[in-house]
């Protein structure tokens, strides 16, 4: 069995069925244009039009760039210098009134910004349209440290899980920063309410070198995020929390702390792998079509957020 399950099948000569019908495609329109021009133009300029037409194309099959197939590489490459460079959350595709005077340059607007994701409940859940998704944050594993024994243990452990997948499934491991400036301003202040003067020196030093390791540093964070999803046709109301319950467990066994994401985690999670640079939010992200109470100076006021 080969080490890539997914590479495509050798079909002759070494070429998949996708190579070969380039090579095909290009022969006949090689032999089409022979039939056509060699009447009219001399024969050595036919063939080191042939010769040169024939390198790229059979560059273009067998070539690839990025760990992709080239023909494939430059069909994304067209229809990514074809896209729109702006995107926008408003309706930009709707007809001027015949009222609005039209600049006097071609404006370029924005393209309808069109995500996977449309909506996510208390629970977690995050709405893809005809399928739903659950999150499941869990910490990482040193083999290094581990016996001969413990890695095969837990390399078996790890390979049932993959094997009891019957949906997508994503692993996201990505690096974050970390605020150490707010962590040692909490330790600080935790520092005074101390019930021993010993303890409150340590707490002290403590957040004296969280900040200097801070101002040296910049210190990352390591998270690990599971994304489970429902089939097309799986039924049940919190089918996708179920999966991601299922992960939870079956993953326990390899010594990480895992746990299913509520509405206010997913929601920061998602916001943190768009901008996953961003400094944290203090107190931070509330779910969608959360109610948020902030009390101002007279009395306090309730407003809906979307």
């Amino acid at each position: 069995m080969p080490a890539d399950v997914d590479a495509p099948d050798k079909v002759l000569y070494g070429l998949t069925f996708r190579q070969l019908a380039i090579l095909a495609v290009a022969a006949v329109v090689g032999y089409g244009g022979w039939q056509a021009l060699h009447q009219v133009l001399p024969v050595p300029v036919l063939l080191g039009a042939a010769v040169v037409l024939g390198g790229l194309v059979f560059g273009l099959a067998v070539g690839r760039r990025d760990g992709l197939p080239m023909d494939v590489w430059l069909t994304a490459a067209v229809r990514h210098s074809r896209a729109p460079r702006a995107l926008s959350t408003t309706d930009t595709t709707a007809k001027t009134p015949d009222w609005v005077q039209a600049p006097a340059s071609k404006v370029m607007l924005p393209a309808p910004l069109k995500l996977p994701a449309d909506a996510v409940d208390e629970r977690g859940e995050i709405n893809l349209g005809g399928t739903k998704a659950a999150m499941v944050a869990a910490t990482s594993v040193n083999l290094a440290l581990r016996t001969a024994d413990e890695q095969a243990a837990l390399i078996d452990t790890f390979g049932r899980w993959l094997n009891s997948l019957s949906t997508a499934t994503q692993i996201v491991v990505s690096a974050q920063p970390v605020d150490l400036h707010s962590h040692a301003r909490t330790l600080a202040a935790a520092a005074d309410r101390m019930p021993h003067p010993a303890l409150a020196d340590a707490a002290a030093d403590h957040a004296k070198f969280l900040d200097d390791l801070a101002e040296r540093r910049d210190p990352l964070r390591r998270q690990v995020l599971i994304v489970t999803r429902t089939g097309t046709g799986e039924r049940g109301e919190h089918a996708a929390r179920r999966r991601a319950d299922d992960t939870v467990r079956s993953l326990s066994g390899l010594g990480v702390t895992t746990r299913a994401l509520d509405g206010h985690a997913a929601t920061a999670a998602l916001a943190a792998a768009a901008d996953p640079y961003r400094p944290p939010r203090p107190g931070g992200l509330a779910a969608p079509n959360t109610v948020i109470t902030a009390p101002p100076a007279g009395r306090p006021r309730t407003r809906r957020t979307s």
